[in-house]
């Protein structure tokens, strides 16, 4: 399904993609969407995780738009310089703009990071997607919006894709 088809007051918890790809500008259905979740049509949570995720991939995206990196070598160049990282606060702008869009942002507990272990063993996803389900499950969240075909394989989540990008 299809990001403008999730209904109207659904609670949707929001993976890191659809965050990249508004952030970026790469997708007009996720900005659509993140529009609908800032304007209260939707109820949307992402997670402490979730944020800290999009906040490692705008840093590394901001530092190779400002030709501080080359694309992949974000923290080799780090140890060599941290004054790049010390330079870069663009991705953090955006980040702390996600609670003024109308998503909540739920803590990691240790209820969820013990729960994950179980949904890895299930469907076999890596930590970072296996909390990213737990955390939602536990919230009573059953929609997931993300570009990430990974989740489609959990039968307990009804997933929502942007239109105009490929899933991978």
């Amino acid at each position: 399904m299809t990001l403008d088809q999730v209904p109207a007051g659904s609670r949707v918890f929001v993976d890191s993609t659809i965050f990249i790809y508004h952030f970026t500008r790469a997708s007009e259905d996720c900005r659509r969407f993140l529009e609908r979740c800032e304007k209260g049509d939707l109820k949307a949570a992402t997670s402490a995780v979730v944020l800290a995720e999009v906040a490692h991939r705008l840093m590394t995206i901001e530092a190779v738009a400002r030709g501080l990196i080359s694309s992949g070598n974000l923290a080799r160049k780090r140890r060599a310089n941290p004054d790049i990282v010390k330079s870069l606060e663009g991705y953090q702008l955006q980040v702390e703009r996600v609670p003024l869009m109308g998503v909540e942002v739920l803590p990691l507990d240790l209820r969820a990071l013990l729960h994950s272990y179980d949904i890895r063993k299930r469907h076999g996803l890596l930590v970072n997607d296996s909390l990213a389900v737990a955390t939602a499950m536990l919230a009573g969240i059953r929609a997931m919006a993300t570009t990430d075909a990974d989740f489609s394989g959990v039968a307990d989540l009804d997933i929502f894709a942007p239109a105009d990008l490929k899933r991978g």
